[in-house]
């Protein structure tokens, strides 16, 4: 399956979890304040995981029905081997429960950033950011193990990338839509650069999803939550891993550091807001 088709299939599977989840997220458990003091549903990531195991499944009994085999191929996403498609299933889906927990049962009091969350680690007391840090951490070595493709050292490397990557997307989650719309042009620049291969079928699932739910995430009908922002940007960062080569992946985890560095000292919106094309761009599609 090739990467366009996941896409629209993410589109489709997407937009039907999201009209099968919508009452079940308006459960009061799942209300939280958005930044204007609005009650919005939270943890509207789940419509993510659940897109990418229904778009898995379908392909699974596709495949069958073919008599189309796992091949021996690392890579593959949605549409190749084996390693690449569990590689994204379980990103997503384990991500996404990691957030879960954080978005409802975290608390400011829980301490924020790295800092805060290793400083109540050290008291030897977990947070449910610190639960997300480790847990996170862990499941990002389980998922690259099967498709980094080198030594130790280049797995360590890759699953720093894909964890670092899913903090960052909870850094930019900060305004409506705006983790989709960084996720949505990162995918774009990630696709132009490498040819949209195959490996990227799993991404494009989850990229489709997302962007189904782009309108309700404008609208603030619901939020992505810590659920969906960690998962998105997993998965992003496992597309690196699964499409581009070592050097590449090095390079980028150094830019990774840095502006997860930065995220500690700077607010993301304060610069976005400071900056015109970008401001226009954040709010472009949010109710004003």
């Amino acid at each position: 399956m090739t990467a366009l088709v996941a896409l629209g299939l993410g589109l489709v599977a997407g937009w039907a979890a999201w009209r099968a989840l919508g009452p079940v997220l308006a459960a009061p458990v799942f209300t939280r304040e958005n930044h204007r003091g609005r009650l919005v549903p939270t943890a509207g990531g789940l419509v993510l995981a659940v897109a990418a195991l229904v778009v898995a499944g379908v392909v699974a009994v596709a495949l069958a029905g073919f008599g189309d085999g796992d091949g021996p191929d690392r890579h593959g996403g949605v549409g190749g081997g084996p390693g690449g498609r569990w590689a994204v299933l379980g990103t997503v889906v384990g991500l996404a429960l990691l957030g879960l927990v954080d978005d409802l049962a975290g608390s400011g009091a829980d301490g924020r950033g790295f800092k805060g969350h290793l400083r109540a680690l050290v008291r030897g007391r977990l947070t449910t950011g610190g639960l997300k840090l480790v847990g996170g951490g862990a499941l990002a070595l389980a998922v690259c193990a099967p498709v980094s493709g080198g030594g130790a050292a280049l797995l360590v490397a890759d699953a720093l990338l894909v964890a670092l990557a899913a903090n960052l997307g909870n850094l930019f989650d900060r305004a409506p839509g705006r983790v989709v719309k960084v996720a949505a042009l990162s995918f774009l620049v990630l696709a132009a650069a490498t040819g949209l291969p195959d490996d990227l079928a799993g991404v494009a699932v989850v990229v489709g999803a997302a962007l189904a739910l782009a309108p309700a995430d404008l609208g603030e009908r619901v939020m992505l939550g810590d659920t969906g922002a960690n998962a998105l940007g997993g998965v992003l960062g496992l597309g690196l891993v699964l499409a581009t080569p070592p050097t590449t992946r090095v390079v980028t985890l150094v830019v990774m550091v840095g502006l997860n560095l930065a995220g500690e000292v700077v607010s993301f919106s304060r610069v976005i807001e400071s900056v015109g094309p970008l401001r226009i761009l954040d709010r472009a599609g949010r109710r004003q």
